[in-house]
């Protein structure tokens, strides 16, 4: 089946102390809508990765901007990957959204994504009204980015076919869970390009991205600050397996932000992709609702007990 495309493509220059660098972004839906809706991918990804995510908020009527971070996908690479940290992604997402002319934004953000969104929306004067944050919280496991970190290291230099890469991406994103032959598809076609030289597929993705999240300075920077000072409705997305957001951790999220709520998808682990018709229910109840009372009705356990929670469309929410 073909899936529809982005209505518009842009690219917007970011700037770093190694220089000037592109912003490749999607840009879905009505030029007219005062609030589009911002998605942001994970370390390795790229924003194709919210194809179908967007589709179902554009049908709604909304306008939904998809960046690649620079280093992947369409984005230009950084000559220094001292630079491939969280200040400059959150300087060139707002350089982005500057472009778009708008005073405010919600903000979907998977895994890295969601960290950039995070301190996005703590930040005092914030233009973000809604909040998404998938399967990362203010606290990252070594244990996660060890994982992640082991993956970047060992990323194939060239596949020969698309079905190599299909092969590869199933298996080193498995935790995404039990997803359909065409978005496994989708998620290969759009992390590889031809290369005519090399006559086979390349990653688009910077191998030297993994250097802005060493330990001991990502460790450095408290997130907690930024996630306490969130004064906007917010949603927690988790995978009942995943490494990198623990149950003790979604727990201690909703403790400390009041206006936080988590919903955990048992099919996965890290990240709940966002493809599946479940997991796009979720997010897409969260921003169309002017408030986020059709999820809340439907359980009435508070968060301090992840385990008390009861079923809503194949997944789990705790509030």
């Amino acid at each position: 089946m073909r899936r529809r495309q982005p209505d518009r493509e842009d690219i917007v220059l970011g700037l770093s102390p190694s220089g000037f660098h592109r912003i490749a972004y999607t840009d879905w839906g009505p030029l007219d809508d005062k609030r589009p809706i911002i998605c942001v991918h994970g370390l390795t990804r790229q924003g194709r990765d919210f194809d179908h995510l967007a589709e179902r908020l554009v049908a709604a009527g909304r306008r939904v901007i998809c960046p690649d971070l620079p280093g992947r996908g369409r984005s230009g690479w950084i000559s220094n990957p001292d630079h491939y940290a969280l200040p400059q992604y959150c300087a060139d997402m707002n350089s982005m959204i500057a472009r778009l002319g708008v005073a405010e934004v919600d903000w979907v953000g998977t895994s890295l994504g969601g960290l950039i969104g995070m301190i996005m929306a703590g930040f005092s004067g914030s233009m973000v009204r809604k909040l998404v944050i998938n399967d990362i919280g203010p606290f990252v496991s070594s244990t996660g980015l060890q994982r992640i970190g082991q993956y970047i290291g060992n990323m194939p230099a060239l596949f020969k076919t698309i079905e190599e890469a299909d092969a590869y991406f199933r298996k080193v994103l498995a935790p995404y869970g039990k997803l359909a032959d065409e978005h496994w598809r989708h998620l290969a076609e759009y992390s590889v390009r031809w290369d005519d030289g090399k006559q086979g597929y390349v990653v688009l993705c910077d191998p030297t991205i993994a250097k802005g999240f060493r330990l001991p300075w990502f460790a450095a920077l408290n997130r907690w600050d930024y996630w306490e000072a969130i004064k906007v409705p917010a949603l927690v997305l988790r995978g009942k397996q995943s490494d990198l957001l623990s149950f003790e951790l979604a727990a201690e999220m909703r403790k400390r932000n009041p206006l936080a709520n988590v919903f955990q998808f048992d099919d996965c682990g890290h990240v709940p992709p966002l493809m599946a018709p479940d997991q796009i229910d979720v997010v897409a109840q969260f921003l169309l609702k002017d408030t986020i009372s059709g999820l809340e009705r439907a359980d009435g356990y508070a968060c301090e007990d992840l385990r008390r929670v009861g079923r809503v469309g194949g997944a789990r929410l705790c509030r």
